[in-house]
């Protein structure tokens, strides 16, 4: 009984209202830049069992690959302020986001758009292309929380050998098998039967790189959840979606959780350009999760 309140205590264990499952949060400071992911294995190590899900965010993965690019360095062309003050400002903000059914928060945070947005479209249109510029927000899983300054992190590189090596280090170093996952927080659709997510990369059984398109489609269809990026190992898709679900609903509930550019604002006291990595790593992280059946 002494070791369960000591564990609840100090990983503020979750167990789902249907008590089918147990979630432990893997807490860590701040995976810079070129750092090894391996800080993640080191914390979660002591509390995995054999058969638990290690699901991981995408952004410290890709940080830790130093896949940061400085927003600031990109000059944006005739293209990109079109997306950004006419497109996304004016047409999503007061055309096709209220017609669509967007959130109410999205709408509001579309028809403020800061100059800023300019070249951020300009990153987007440089690493991805139109059809994910096209997108009024959350362009191609782009994200410009956890990172300091003027930067913004791209999608992780090779996410499949990513959690494959996780996975392998585990099993080699620790003697179980675990399922790693790799999850981004835009969402996965559902229409007549297929999953698909705007995303340029996503697991097998999700259809990927939809863009605008998907973005288009998923207002028909219904959202299953956050899109998995990359598995260890072959799983049954429906049960991945429901663990990545489960990862997400509590890191939502997180109260350290720094999810979106606005958490940035509140633990920054809105300095989002002149945050700092010494200031990241000021504040707790939580990247990844285990989740583990009951």
């Amino acid at each position: 009984m002494i070791y369960k309140n000591i564990f609840q205590s100090i990983f503020r264990v979750a167990v789902m209202k249907d008590s089918k499952y147990m979630v432990m949060p893997v807490k860590t400071g701040y995976i810079k830049p070129n750092e090894p992911y391996d800080v993640i294995i080191d914390k979660a190590k002591e509390f995995l069992e054999n058969g638990d899900f290690l699901v991981i965010s995408e952004t410290p993965i890709a940080i830790s690959q130093g896949r940061l690019v400085d927003e600031a360095l990109f000059k944006p062309s005739i293209l990109s302020i079109f997306l950004a003050d006419i497109w996304s400002k004016y047409i999503w903000g007061y055309l096709l986001g209220p017609l669509l059914g967007i959130k109410k928060r999205t709408i509001k945070n579309l028809r403020n758009l800061p100059r800023e947005a300019r070249s951020h479209k300009e990153v987007v249109l440089k690493y991805y292309g139109l059809k994910h510029a096209l997108k009024p927000a959350s362009e191609a899983g782009i994200d410009l929380t956890n990172a300091p300054g003027t930067y913004v992190s791209l999608l992780p590189e090779n996410p499949l050998e990513v959690v494959e090596d996780i996975s392998q280090k585990i099993s080699k170093n620790l003697g179980m098998e675990v399922v790693v996952i790799i999850v981004d927080t835009d969402v996965t659709y559902e229409l007549l039967g297929k999953q698909f997510t705007s995303l340029p990369i996503s697991t097998s059984g999700i259809k990927a790189d939809f863009g605008i398109f998907g973005y288009f489609l998923g207002r028909f269809g219904k959202i299953i959840g956050p899109t998995p990026l990359a598995i260890s190992k072959p799983y049954n898709l429906h049960k991945i979606m429901e663990i990545a679900r489960i990862a997400d609903e509590y890191q939502n509930k997180n109260e350290y959780s720094v999810r979106t550019v606005y958490d940035m604002g509140k633990a920054f006291s809105g300095e989002i350009d002149s945050v700092t990595i010494r200031m990241l790593n000021s504040i707790q992280h939580t990247p990844a999760v285990i989740i583990r059946k009951l």
